[in-house]
């Protein structure tokens, strides 16, 4: 029985504005992704504080909204198997210092901090975030 699932990435202001979005939107599909909604927007930093309300309590949470506010980012709908564990194991470690070679983080990211793409770490949060940019 297959396990089609659906998940949100987010392409973070740092990467867009190296203009990598079509680099990794094509990593999404070498892997079997399918992006089925997609947009570019630029959020508030209230919006940003309302997408990692989850983290609310963390040191890093008003560094995490100032940064996703900075600039444009690119949120896509993905879909695929397995999609939410799929879209982790191509992003790598929070860290790009720690991720695997050949992951989204280790080739495109900067920093703990700027490590140029957001996944949904879980099905239930998958279905908030994608509610929370694409209203499904």
């Amino acid at each position: 029985m297959s396990n089609i699932e659906q998940t949100l990435s987010i392409i973070k202001p740092d990467a867009v504005e190296r203009d990598l979005q079509d680099q990794i939107k094509q990593e999404f599909a070498d892997k079997g992704f399918e992006i089925i909604k997609e947009k570019k927007i630029h959020i508030s930093k209230e919006e940003a504080e309302k997408f990692y309300k989850v983290h609310e309590s963390k040191p890093f949470y008003n560094d995490l909204c100032a940064y996703l506010s900075s600039g444009p980012i690119v949120v896509m709908k993905l879909q695929r198997e397995n999609a939410v564990i799929e879209n982790r194991k191509l992003m790598g470690a929070t860290n790009p210092a720690d991720a695997e070679e050949g992951t989204l983080r280790k080739k495109y990211g900067i920093s703990i901090d700027k490590n140029s793409v957001h996944g949904s770490d879980s099905l239930e949060n998958a279905k908030i975030e994608l509610e929370f940019f694409f209203n499904n």
